[in-house]
């Protein structure tokens, strides 16, 4: 039974040694000082503790402490003629009401209130109104501490055992309704907890874990953990009652069968030693708590049900909002994944690794983004942007700014004019929505890069001896000024190099500026690459992660995206390029050209293929093209073809009738080519598939 949890605390008659956390289940007994002997241990089973000459009993006179009057364990010396060193016994802890003897006793040995007689060393109920007021303080304060559903039903817990009861079962309703839902299909509670008082203890080591007794108490057997509420039975009017019933009620006695099972209901004790409490939230009933005393202890009273209820509702109440954060968090974690890329695109000549950070854990969206996108001819846009802030509305602005440069990029628009339409974009969604980005085009081919900046720090080239620079790129106005211009630079990208994008939460900290922290990166990626040597790059993941280490305890500031990006090229002899008249010869003139690049290649056994698709697609496009075709062939891990044209219109794959001529061209590239695709360029399109290497 997953999330079934045993605690061993020390109960209200013990107190721990000075240091020792009061909840703490290891903490050791109160010892009297300069004896070394421990305050004698009130027997649960209710007889005498065993006799010991270390024994110290109050004021040396042999008399039992439970019945002496004053503290409940009175300290040697603590009657007349105390002297100055008198020890005083410790307060309780917190939680742990005091249980005075004067208050619960008679000089017949019976109890005030249930007239019984008590057995020497039997725990006392707790008896003032003010000693419940403290407990229930105390519990409903850790319970109010957890934030999520696990943290306040072990708050719970931990609460009621060993002060309240010596054991506590939480039944949760399964799946948990969430706000107003309106839950279908029958009520089934699962047990979602129990919490017990150890059967034994080591009382030379305080209360350490010990190993579970041989015999398992009563208590152990009691509890399973799914059950079916059915309509109108005794269970399902005990829950819709809400207020807290003893288990000797005939309701809630043919309830337990039902919540129990046969043979957890016969093991809960008889009398008022048991208590059924429904957990009710804000708006129907979602669990129940059973709070059970051994038969040993004295039974609840009457004023035990108040606390009851006060306990199920703060927990039921706690439940319930800790259900809807549950949820938000859910939401506010769905919502940051659809946003960013799920995986990077697999381009041709250049590899990719990415990270994302939230700024905290109770903050889980934020306005940072990163993107790869591939475009036509080989090459890929890499983006990073920055919304202002960290929240729902971030990351909503965000979202469609992402969008929007996805679209852009579909249109292979220049990396300023990207930036032109993001800006206009982000005034038409209101007004004060700025960000920052940095869009990127690499060309695998001509080994080149062109970069346009709004805003955003400074991308940092690491090249393959081991020199990092920071690229030198106009700063430019961010997103949603308005009104600026743009500029682009193009840059040469060297194979084996790594271009670093990031946003300010990587470099800028409350603890350091922007620069600063940039140059700290900059040094970073040097003695990274240093390790590998002036011939190897550094691996591009692990590279990732020794960037993120450089942040401090302090640097968590704000959301970080990182997006790395390693490039390997296309060396000029893996490319064939050509220029083809839109003739009636041109689908000939193609074929040829192919097979003799592969046969420099070494790769005749994709001719037959090769030639067959490089026909079907150059034909299309001479058909309708009036300027030079272009025709280009890519050797790398796969071999890829591209065939452009001044069409802008994109063909589309349709099944051909039996009397129709022609439309069966694309049919072909679908089923022989690895993948395909078309994709529209500002001066027409592009079409391309690509074959695997044998």
């Amino acid at each position: 039974m997953d999330s079934t949890r045993v605690t061993e605390q020390p109960t209200s008659f013990e107190r721990p040694q000075p240091g020792a956390d009061p909840a703490d289940p290891r903490g050791a007994l109160l010892r009297v000082p300069g004896t070394g002997a421990a305050l004698p241990l009130q027997s649960r089973s209710g007889g005498e503790p065993p006799a010991s000459p270390d024994t110290v009993t109050s004021g040396g006179t042999g008399q039992d402490p439970a019945t002496e009057p004053g503290s409940e364990h009175s300290q040697p010396g603590a009657g007349q003629g105390a002297g100055p060193d008198t020890h005083r016994p410790r307060p309780a802890p917190e939680g742990i009401p005091v249980q005075p003897a004067a208050d619960h006793g008679r000089p017949d040995g019976r109890e005030r209130r249930t007239g019984q007689v008590a057995a020497p060393g039997r725990p006392t109920p707790m008896r003032r109104d003010g000693d419940r007021l403290r407990f229930v303080g105390a519990a409903t304060r850790r319970i109010a501490r957890g934030i999520d559903l696990d943290e306040i039903v072990m708050g719970l817990c931990r609460a009621t055992v060993p002060t309240f009861s010596d054991a506590i079962l939480v039944y949760l309703r399964d799946p948990l309704p969430v706000g107003d839902e309106r839950p279908t299909g029958p009520l089934v509670l699962r047990l979602r907890r129990t919490d017990r008082i150890p059967a034994e203890r080591d009382t030379e080591g305080g209360f350490a874990p010990i190993a579970p007794p041989e015999q398992p108490s009563e208590l152990d057997s009691v509890g399973a953990e799914l059950c079916t509420v059915r309509p109108g039975s005794a269970l399902a009017e005990v829950l819709r009652g809400v207020r807290p019933v003893f288990t000797d009620a005939p309701a809630a006695r043919a309830a337990l069968p039902e919540l129990l099972g046969e043979e957890g209901a016969s093991a809960v004790p008889d009398g008022q030693r048991a208590v059924l409490a429904p957990l009710r939230g804000r708006r129907r009933v979602i669990g129940a708590a059973l709070f059970l005393r051994r038969p040993e202890r004295i039974p609840f009273e009457a004023d035990d049900l108040l606390v009851a209820a006060q306990l199920a509702t703060h927990s039921a109440l706690g439940i319930d909002k800790a259900v809807l954060y549950g949820r938000e968090a859910y939401i506010a974690d769905e919502l940051q994944r659809t946003m960013l890329p799920e995986n990077l695109p697999r381009c041709t000549g250049v590899r990719l690794a990415s990270r994302y950070l939230p700024a905290a854990e109770t903050a889980r969206v934020g306005g940072d983004w990163y993107d790869a996108i591939p475009l036509p001819g080989s090459r890929v846009a890499l983006v990073v942007g920055d919304v202002m802030g960290h929240s729902m509305t971030s990351a909503a602005i965000m979202g469609q700014l992402r969008t929007t440069a996805q679209t852009l990029a579909g249109l292979d628009l220049p990396p300023q004019e990207v930036l032109h339409h993001l800006d206009e974009q982000a005034q038409r969604l209101g007004v004060d929505r700025m960000a920052t980005c940095l869009y990127a085009v690499y060309d695998p081919v001509a080994h080149r890069i062109t970069i346009a900046n709004a805003g955003h720090p400074p991308p940092v080239l690491l090249e393959l001896g081991g020199r990092a620079e920071v690229l030198r790129v106009p700063a430019g106005a961010p997103i949603g000024v308005g009104g600026v211009d743009f500029e682009a630079v193009e840059l040469d990208a060297p194979a084996g190099a790594t271009l670093l994008l990031y946003t300010d939460g990587l470099v800028e900290s409350r603890l350091r500026d922007v620069w600063t922290g940039i140059e700290q990166l900059r040094e970073k990626l040097a003695a990274t690459a240093q390790l590998t040597g002036p011939d190897h790059p550094p691996p591009l993941e692990a590279l990732c992660d020794e960037v993120l280490d450089m942040l401090g305890p302090g640097d968590r500031d704000d959301d970080i995206a990182l997006l790395a990006a390693r490039f390997d090229g296309i060396a000029p002899s893996d490319v064939a390029y050509w220029f083809l008249e839109p003739e009636d010869a041109a689908p000939g003139r193609a074929r040829r050209l192919a097979r003799r690049a592969l046969s420099r290649w070494g790769m005749e056994e994709l001719s037959d293929s090769v030639e067959l698709l490089v026909s079907e697609v150059v034909t299309n496009a001479v058909r309708y093209a009036t300027r030079p075709v272009t025709l280009r062939l890519l050797r790398t891990d796969v071999l890829r073809c591209e065939v452009g044209d001044d069409v802008p219109q994109l063909p589309r794959l349709r099944q051909a009738r039996a009397t129709d001529e022609g439309g069966r061209g694309l049919y072909l590239v679908n089923r022989l080519a690895r993948r395909w695709g078309a994709t529209r360029l500002s001066t027409g399109k592009v079409v391309w598939f690509e074959l695997n290497r044998g």
